[in-house]
């Protein structure tokens, strides 16, 4: 079964699985770097807000020999978990004074996301783009979110500066930035650690020393954010006692290292462009080389 097939088939299985007149219903949206995710919507008749699942996942286990029913059980159990059952209060949505409190940022690479750009608010910074959204509630099953568009701006009569300034002071409330060491990061991975972790941009001791760091943010989702908020890179630099370079991992995290550690800047290069060809999806990279942050200068350069 090609991979449409598959959907048609779980949308169909799933239209029969749902009672009350829930309707299940393909869905396809772009996301970062222009990659295309299709999936399913699920509605609930009187309710406003509609879950979706994407397939992808799915089809790889029934590639990999999982059976159709097995994994339509699986899509109709996790429905059941993330279902929405009460309407979202729109006016929250439409007004800007209600959910000026909720705006944050992400950062995507301007060029891979032209035709998205086209549609969005955005500010360049250096081959990089800041694009908004709001963060409208997190929990133990992801995050709900709300993309903004140039719509939205003229709805609420505000400007994209108007909305970074605003951004700039959410995101060190709602998602504030975390630097911690790869070793720590690595034992947290493998459920090595003991202890609460240590937030090297709060807590500076001479004990947590590495020679590569982790930056991201609390929720570890579109945390290479951390780039651009305020003080935070000079904060990082005092923490690795100056210049260092900066590699896109992934839109979720940025890994830092010390220029002094005596690495080449192609060798830095090399190691971004293999995590992006070997670990990441398309839609999960960010850039494909370092960028070197100057201490003394204050700034973040190519």
């Amino acid at each position: 079964m090609e991979y449409q097939e598959f959907v048609c088939a779980v949308e169909e299985r799933m239209n029969q699985l749902m009672e009350g007149g829930r309707k299940a219903s393909q869905y396809t949206v772009i996301k970062n770097n222009g990659t295309m995710k299709t999936g399913i919507v699920l509605e609930t008749p009187g309710v406003n807000v509609s879950p979706t699942i994407y397939l992808e996942e799915f089809y790889q286990g029934y590639l990999d020999g999982k059976p159709f029913a097995q994994i339509v059980e699986e899509i109709f159990r996790f429905y059941h978990k993330i279902k929405c059952e009460e309407s979202w209060n729109l006016s929250k949505i439409e007004s800007y004074d209600r959910i000026r409190d909720r705006i944050v940022f992400k950062i995507i690479h301007t060029k891979r996301n032209e035709a998205l750009l086209e549609m969005l608010p955005h500010l360049e910074w250096l081959d990089l783009s800041i694009v908004f959204y709001a963060l409208l509630d997190v929990d133990r099953q992801g995050t709900a979110t709300m993309t903004i568009s140039e719509g939205h701006l003229q709805h609420w009569k505000v400007t994209k500066e108007e909305l970074f300034r605003v951004a700039c002071d959410n995101v060190k409330r709602l998602l504030p930035a975390e630097l911690y060491t790869m070793q720590r990061t690595m034992e947290d991975i493998l459920c090595f650690s003991s202890g609460k972790r240590q937030n090297l941009l709060e807590e500076r001791t001479e004990g947590e020393k590495d020679w590569m760091y982790v930056l991201s943010n609390s929720i570890r989702s579109f945390g290479a954010a951390c780039i651009v908020y305020p003080e935070v890179l000079e904060l990082a630099a005092q923490v690795l006692k100056g210049d260092y370079y900066i590699l896109p991992s992934s839109v979720h995290e940025v890994v830092l290292v010390p220029v002094s550690r005596g690495m080449e800047q192609e060798e830095m290069n090399e190691m971004v462009r293999e995590i992006n060809a070997t670990q990441l999806e398309e839609e999960e990279i960010l850039s494909d080389h370092v960028y070197i942050y100057k201490k003394e200068e204050g700034k973040v350069v190519m």
